[in-house]
């Protein structure tokens, strides 16, 4: 056969699967319905894994696998059709507006001068800064009403996500409302008096040290770990000895202290976004990105079959991120990020397609981006 016969021919089975793909969607709404009515449970794990136990025993064995995913995806995608018809009156998470316009108080972690502050002066000018000394101090303002707002930083270009902001939002019935990017710039930053080769300690936070690993190794520097940059700053300035602090610049003219060296980052393009976190589910107009958590079973292909989901709702996932459950067996939770809002049918829906299988599942927010401005 010539090769545009043999094409012909898959593009003729292509149309019979077609076909016959449409036939069997019709019959699992159909089969929704009758559920719906006899008050059946709409979903059954005994069933799929006996057509899966079927199909691979039809298929010779070189196909086996391949059988099985296409079966899997199959049904998951038959399921999505089922839900929509059985829980369509499913709503999206409650939300009111987010207004950036009035007079609020945002939790910083640090003091002034501190990457997070000029995030906080970036999301709104009619923010009054209260500054806490550590990440969790923020969370637990904004969870008791001390403060309406709340800004910490969750992705660095460089060093990658924060990891203690991903566990405080799994710990705290908080959502994010907004985000930002950054442009850092860091510097080493000393007592006026202390040289460069004086310097033999360096102290900044777990993210900036990352960030900074390679001007550290090649300085010959020890580093301490400190809250946040700022406080590193502080403590250096407080300090009786020769010790530095690897800050923002804004951040060492507030505590007195000389820059030693400029542009010590690995990398010169290095990024760092900031969320703002809030009490209630506050959404921009403009809202483009839904943040979920969840965790999933122990089970074969459970992140592929969650992923098909996202794929046939036709949405865009953006970043998913695992962390590990502290006293637990390698247990993990999902952090994704997607494109839509909330007031998308196609999110709405799959939100509470999330919430009702998953054992675990919690909605983070639904944001848009404050345009980009480099410090």
């Amino acid at each position: 056969m010539e090769l545009n016969e043999i094409r012909q021919g898959i593009n003729e089975i292509d149309r019979q699967i077609e076909e016959l793909f449409v036939k069997r969607m019709g019959l699992c709404c159909d089969v929704a319905e009758y559920k719906l009515k006899n008050g059946l449970p709409v979903f059954q794990a005994g069933r799929e894994n006996e057509i899966l136990e079927r199909v691979r025993g039809d298929m010779p064995e070189e196909l086996k696998g391949g059988a099985g995913v296409l079966f899997t995806t199959i049904m998951d995608i038959s399921k999505t059709l089922q839900f929509e018809r059985v829980f369509s009156d499913r709503k999206p998470p409650k939300s009111e507006p987010l207004d950036l316009t009035r007079p609020a108080v945002c939790a910083v972690p640090g003091i002034s001068g501190a990457y997070s502050h000029f995030a906080c002066r970036k999301f709104s000018d009619k923010f009054t800064p209260r500054f806490y000394d550590s990440f969790p101090e923020v969370f637990r303002a904004v969870d008791s009403g001390e403060a309406a707002f709340g800004v910490v930083p969750i992705v660095n270009s460089t060093a990658g996500s924060v990891g203690q902001t991903y566990e405080l939002l799994r710990e705290f019935d908080l959502k994010i409302c907004s985000t930002c990017k950054l442009k850092i710039s860091h510097c080493l930053a000393a007592k006026k008096g202390v040289s460069a080769e004086d310097i033999k300690e360096v102290w900044s936070h777990d993210q900036a040290l990352m960030q900074c690993s390679q001007f550290i190794s090649e300085k010959g520097l020890h580093p301490h770990r400190c809250e946040n940059t700022s406080l590193a700053a502080k403590l250096v300035a407080e300090s009786s000895k020769p010790c530095g602090a690897i800050c923002s610049e804004e951040c060492a003219a507030e505590q007195g202290l000389e820059v030693i060296a400029r542009g010590i980052a690995n990398a010169d393009q290095n990024y760092t976004r900031f969320i703002l976190i809030s009490k209630k589910t506050l959404c921009p107009a403009d809202a483009d990105t839904v943040s979920v958590s969840l965790a999933l079973p122990h089970e074969s292909s459970s992140l592929y079959r969650l992923l098909t989901k996202f794929s046939a709702a036709g949405l865009n996932l953006t970043m998913i991120e695992s962390r590990p459950i502290a006293n637990t067996d390698f247990d993990v939770v999902f952090y994704l990020d997607f494109e839509g809002s909330l007031q998308s049918p196609p999110v709405a829906k799959l939100l509470a397609e999330l919430e009702y299988e998953l054992s675990y599942f919690k909605f983070l927010g639904s944001y848009s981006m404050i345009a980009d401005n480099a410090i």
